[in-house]
């Protein structure tokens, strides 16, 4: 059985999700991809379903509506280890996220790097392609308010492209995880570190959708913004060390 298996959430991405799942089974070594699916109105869930039965390694749990990110992401995060997954990857659809740096992500994390591998915009610099300055300036500093709040050493902290050992999902409790927009990037980091996992950033190449609409809004930041100081407050004294 592979053991590594690739979290695509997916909300009208019909422009995208067949050429991301074609490149994504492309690659040596291989990845089993599981689609999360927010009842999208454009027909996503349709062209995934066709897919399934050319490639067997395709799963999909289609959900009722827009649940939050988060939510889509603890769907598959319970779902992957209950099937036995040792390495589990978050993913966007839209090929912002390269999808032959999964392999590096992998790599960073089988080779003992890192418990928690992240897809780093900011550790080399800004590798940002076709963001508005002002969305890269936003970003950016929203990393470096994140490492000055919490004591993080992370560049990129909103970074939503990560591979997990099964080790850290099991270790966390998933069910108080409390964030559902893109603070939940933030959450998983910060959670891992305060339990002593180690945390690799891979250099990446960000690169903006093409094809599609994003899907962020001024709330996700405000989230973010204020949910990063409670979030700091609640885990005083918290942080220890695992045991490999």
């Amino acid at each position: 059985m592979n053991d590594r298996v690739v979290i695509i959430p997916t909300y009208n991405e019909k422009e995208n999700i067949e050429n991301i799942l074609r490149y994504v089974f492309k690659l040596e070594p291989k990845f089993d991809v599981l689609v999360i699916e927010d009842n999208s109105p454009d027909g996503t869930a349709q062209i995934v379903k066709r897919l399934q039965s050319e490639f067997p390694q395709l799963h999909m749990i289609e959900r009722k509506g827009k649940l939050g990110l988060g939510t889509a992401y603890i769907t598959g995060f319970k779902w992957s280890l209950e099937h036995g997954y040792n390495y589990i990857f978050e993913m966007d659809a839209d090929f912002s996220h390269n999808p032959d740096d999964l392999i590096k992500l992998y790599h960073a994390c089988k080779s003992g790097e890192g418990d928690m591998a992240i897809g780093s915009r900011y550790v080399t610099g800004v590798n940002v392609v076709n963001w508005p300055m002002g969305r890269v300036l936003m970003s950016y500093f929203a990393s470096k308010y994140v490492r000055f709040i919490t004591g993080m050493k992370i560049h990129d902290a909103t970074a939503g492209f990560v591979c997990y050992t099964r080790k850290v999902l099991e270790a966390i409790d998933l069910d108080n995880i409390r964030f559902k927009g893109y603070a939940f990037q933030i959450e998983m980091k910060f959670t891992a570190w305060t339990m002593g996992f180690k945390l690799k950033e891979v250099p990446i190449i960000f690169t903006d959708r093409t094809l599609g609409t994003s899907k962020m809004s001024g709330g996700i930041f405000n989230e973010a913004f204020w949910g990063v100081i409670t979030m700091k407050l609640r885990s005083l004294g918290k942080r220890k060390k695992i045991k490999n």
